[in-house]
């Protein structure tokens, strides 16, 4: 049988041990020891205020509002066209809904499946789809 080891023997061991020196949980010994202040000596203190409101989340983004007469560029890819909201309707912009394409010296728009070598043809790839012009897209 294994002796029982007294109360001064286990805390002398504990303080030996390398493992309870780290921090680390010791199976001979049972828990882990105190943690001791992580915080160097020579670390300002800095009073805390808990009188200071801090948002439990972030506000949704305002929309801008737009006059109908007030010229906008068009975000949608391929067109960057300046338009006014009074002319806007649902076939004013040329744009290309899917993601441009840059793969093995290639280029092109994935939507329209059109893919040329030259940068300057991929600029004059003519867009795929009709549709609202908008100053502000979602992606």
């Amino acid at each position: 049988m294994k002796p029982i080891p007294s109360p001064l023997d286990s805390a002398s061991s504990k303080a030996a041990c390398s493992r309870c020196k780290q921090g680390f949980f010791c199976s001979e010994h049972g828990s882990q020891p105190k943690e001791e202040n992580s915080k160097p000596l020579n670390a300002p203190v800095i009073p805390v205020d808990n009188n200071v409101d801090v948002p439990k989340h972030d506000p949704a983004p305002v929309k801008k509002i737009v006059g109908l007469n007030e010229p906008q560029t068009c975000r949608n890819k391929g067109c960057g066209k300046t338009f006014k909201e009074k002319d806007n309707h649902d076939t004013a912009c040329s744009y290309h809904p899917g993601p441009a394409v840059f793969h093995d010296r290639m280029r092109g728009w994935k939507c329209c499946d059109i893919h040329v070598k030259e940068f300057d043809e991929f600029i004059d790839i003519p867009p795929c789809a009709k549709g609202w012009h908008n100053s502000d897209p979602v992606s």
